[in-house]
């Protein structure tokens, strides 16, 4: 090779595969460091294109385990609230049963209706409030309050007043309520009550006006017997509740109320003057309540839990949902038939009426077995869903590993002899160096 001064080829190689060498040498590091075969697109674009999808499969599948796992808390919470209704139906059964039975007298029958209701009215309670994340179980799920205000256009409501006998008045059905059907979301429903003389008698009223429509439902009561020196007048202190079960509320009375009924006795048809034998509202105008309600979280008939990466129905997995409070149980499969609620408030008051109602908690009881087979069902479709998604989930990682993982004695191989290349790349520089020397010496002669 000729020795000159304006070219060195020698050293231009060695110095071109010195970079080279320390070029494979960092991606080496690079990959080591990371772990991943491919860590850009000039590694291997294809293998990258695939990788990515496979891991954003993988990830979508991660999501789907966790809902599963999701839709099984959600069903075991519900199970764990038809079990407690399950205690309660076969508790109201053995009521039942005993006020069927003529050797009891009609107190001790009261006492038996008493718990019946209660327990009833239990049921409803368990079935708004059993929820997940806000998703009804049950039963639909309400929230109602009243408002005190005068309502426009109608009566005041402040004639219900703790001076006129009236304590307190209070939603007891809330599902009822907070109804929505004509399904405008406004608050156009109103409870509204009136004190009427009917010949001899004080009556009060109570009269539902749902979703802004005529009288919805209404309920009587005889209120005479509270008449100052009446059978059932109050003492000071003393409190009576009024159940309006057809009407979802409840009137506390107190003792204020014997001198509003006899002083409405000595009215007249005209609300005035001698006592007359037509009806007369003894209160100016109809005190009148707006019922609010945020309408609560409705039960759905299916929650869908997503547990693949697609839109598909396939990606999905559909739970029906039953509901099974008050004005469902008892219904039978078809949902024609009598219900928990349908039996008022003097369910097992008698003998015949105890023998029907054993009928319908008998119904009631198959009901909720139905409903709760229905849970225990999709907890096993959930659970062979996990099983198949964790499954899929193992091959998927496996096949992106494969394209994507690195495998790492073979990159240390790389490594080792790319390191190698390097210190021989810089060795042979030094080498070329003294041969340049010689040059210079040479000149110098």
């Amino acid at each position: 090779m000729a020795l000159n001064i304006l070219s060195n080829h020698a050293a231009n190689l060695a110095h071109r595969n010195l970079v080279r060498a320390e070029e494979a040498t960092n991606r080496s590091l690079l990959k080591l460091s990371s772990g991943q075969r491919v860590v850009s697109a000039r590694d291997d674009a294809t293998s990258m294109a695939i990788g990515v999808r496979l891991d954003s499969t993988a990830s979508s599948i991660t999501s789907g385990i966790v809902n599963v796992g999701h839709g099984n808390s959600m069903l075991q919470i519900a199970d764990g609230g038809m079990a407690t209704i399950d205690n309660i139906l076969v508790r109201m059964k053995t009521l039942t049963v005993q006020a069927a039975s003529e050797n009891l007298s009609d107190t001790e029958r009261g006492f038996l209706n008493d718990e019946f209701i209660d327990l009833r009215d239990e049921i409803n309670r368990i079935a708004s409030s059993t929820n997940f994340n806000g998703v009804q179980l049950l039963g639909d799920g309400s929230d109602v309050s009243l408002d005190y205000s005068d309502l426009e256009g109608g009566g005041s409501a402040s004639a219900l007043s703790h001076a006129n006998g009236f304590a307190n008045v209070a939603i007891t059905n809330d599902n009822y309520w907070a109804g929505d059907e004509g399904e405008d979301g406004l608050s156009d429903t109103h409870l509204r009550f009136d004190v009427v003389k009917s010949g001899d008698r004080i009556m009060l009223s109570a009269i539902a006006e749902i979703d802004g429509s005529a009288t919805d439902r209404s309920q009587v009561i005889d209120i005479t017997d509270y008449a100052t020196g009446g059978s059932k007048a109050l003492g000071i202190g003393d409190q009576v509740k009024l159940d309006f079960d057809n009407v979802g509320v409840k009137v506390d009375l107190n003792f204020n109320i014997g001198s509003t009924i006899s002083n409405a006795l000595a009215q007249g048809s005209d609300g005035s003057g001698a006592n007359g034998s037509t009806s007369a509202q003894i209160f100016g105008s109809s005190p009148v309540f707006s019922v609010l309600e945020d309408q609560g979280n409705k039960l759905s008939d299916r929650v869908y839990l997503q547990v693949g990466s697609g839109a598909t129905a396939a990606d999905q997995v559909s739970i029906f949902m039953t509901a099974v409070d008050g004005s469902a149980l008892g219904s039978g499969k078809n949902g024609t038939e009598t219900s928990l609620d349908d039996l008022g408030s003097k369910a097992i008051a008698s003998t015949m009426k105890a023998r029907e109602a054993l009928e319908t908690v008998t119904r009631a009881i198959d009901d909720l077995q139905r409903a709760r087979t229905n849970i225990g069902t999709n907890q096993n479709r959930l659970d062979v869903a996990s099983t198949n998604l964790a499954a899929t989930l193992q091959n998927v990682e496996e096949a992106r590993s494969s394209l994507l993982d690195l495998d790492v004695a073979a990159e240390l191989t790389d490594f080792a002899s790319n390191q190698l290349l390097t210190k021989s790349s810089v060795a042979i520089l030094g080498r070329i160096s003294e041969m340049r020397q010689n040059l210079l010496r040479l000149l110098e002669g």
